[in-house]
């Protein structure tokens, strides 16, 4: 693997519960249940609100820094309906801008991602640089006076951390991102997320935002949605769960756990133990995996209430790209596909699809998932307006 999933002293530790816990056939628990009402999956205007509470007016993550790979880089991508031109300018900064030109509002940049220093609006050629920077005018003398000051891209609050390109999608609202990750920026450090390579990056539609992000916040479910999948490798129902202001890493046991019972700890290899995934409020899971791989998803609520778009990238380590690493990375490329789209989907789609027949005014939240009683309650305070202090405004 590219790094430690949490640094090794730490993966010990966790290596450690994750054990007491099959031994024990326990696994970490909430307080308490939670009732969560109906209406947070199905009222339409609580959703419009919560998405532009949560999702463009915090900082989340728009991009892996390793997609703009070096200065000059810049990838253009629609998120939630909003346009948007990423770059990396000479000197290495990651800047976000609205893809939209000052000049009458034509999209800038085609979607897509490469090299380029100048970006010419198709329309009427007004061109910019990395910085977002008016530095072209198309036959200004005809046009009239222009004060390309006033008039560059609209440059979004951005931040670049641990492999991870973060944005705020509503102009003028900045953050501060070391505030806003604390103590889990060490925790995403240590995954190395520049240092790999991507596969595959695809795009998944689903169902309803919180429907679907349910599932990547509990293993409850592993041993009956997944035998065939994942499931085969984690052992179902058994959770490590630590939480770091809004955001979580979730430790799951991997089926050859209890082989760490003959071994002393000295003899270790933790990460071949356990599975662990960070989970970044309000919208990415990485899921570090043993062998090489990793699955990074963004989560994006759709146009309404009953969708979502996911960006699944596969990234693999950099060993050299031999045959036997390409059939490794198709089959693991392969089975977080079917885990996730026609299984995980699949059933959050039946939720989904069930819901306007009103046969439950709430859902009941187990003990066992406390990762989703803790992202439900974050969201919480971000709509009870405690967004100041969650995204650590400067």
């Amino acid at each position: 693997m590219q790094g430690d999933m949490s640094g090794n002293d730490d993966a010990t530790e966790l290596a450690r519960r994750a054990l007491a816990h099959f031994q024990n056939r326990t696994t970490d628990r909430a307080p308490g249940q939670m009732r969560l009402p109906a209406a947070a999956y199905a009222d339409p205007e609580r959703y419009a609100r919560e998405v532009q509470r949560v999702f463009r007016e915090l900082p989340i993550a728009i991009a892996l820094s390793l997609e703009l790979p070096e200065p000059g880089s810049y990838k253009a991508e629609t998120l939630m309906g909003i346009p948007l031109l990423v770059t990396r300018d000479e000197s290495g900064t990651a800047h976000a801008f609205l893809n939209v030109c000052r000049h009458r509002g034509a999209i800038v940049c085609p979607a897509g991602s490469g090299r380029r220093k100048r970006f010419a609006c198709p329309y009427h050629a007004w061109t910019y640089d990395l910085e977002g920077k008016l530095v072209g005018v198309y036959a200004a003398e005809s046009f009239g006076e222009v004060d390309r000051e006033t008039r560059p891209l609209t440059e979004l609050h951005c931040a670049e951390r641990a492999g991870v390109i973060f944005a705020c999608l509503t102009p003028g609202i900045a953050f501060d991102i070391d505030a806003w990750l604390g103590d889990f920026k060490a925790k995403l450090d240590s995954l190395a997320l520049d240092d790999w390579v991507v596969y595959e990056q695809r795009e998944l539609d689903g169902p309803g935002w919180k429907a679907t992000l349910d599932g990547y916040l509990e293993v409850y479910h592993h041993d009956s949605v997944h035998r065939s999948t994942v499931g085969q490798y984690t052992i179902g129902n058994l959770l490590v769960h630590d939480v770091y202001g809004p955001h979580q890493r979730l430790t799951f046991g991997r089926r050859n756990l209890p082989e760490l019972e003959t071994l002393p700890e000295s003899e270790w290899r933790p990460d071949d133990y356990i599975r662990i995934i960070h989970s970044v409020f309000p919208n990415l899971s990485i899921s570090g995996i043993v062998g090489g791989h990793c699955l990074v998803s963004q989560i994006f609520p759709g146009p309404t209430h009953e969708t979502t778009v996911t960006r699944q990238t596969v990234l693999c380590s950099t060993a050299e790209q031999t045959p036997e690493w390409q059939d490794a990375a198709r089959t693991f490329s392969e089975m977080t596909l079917q885990a996730v789209r026609d299984e995980d989907y699949a059933v959050v789609a039946t939720i989904q699809a069930a819901l306007p027949a009103n046969a439950n005014e709430e859902f009941l939240i187990g003990r066992n998932e406390p990762g989703v009683q803790h992202y439900h309650r974050t969201v919480d305070r971000v709509m009870n307006g405690d967004v100041s202090a969650l995204r650590g405004a400067p």
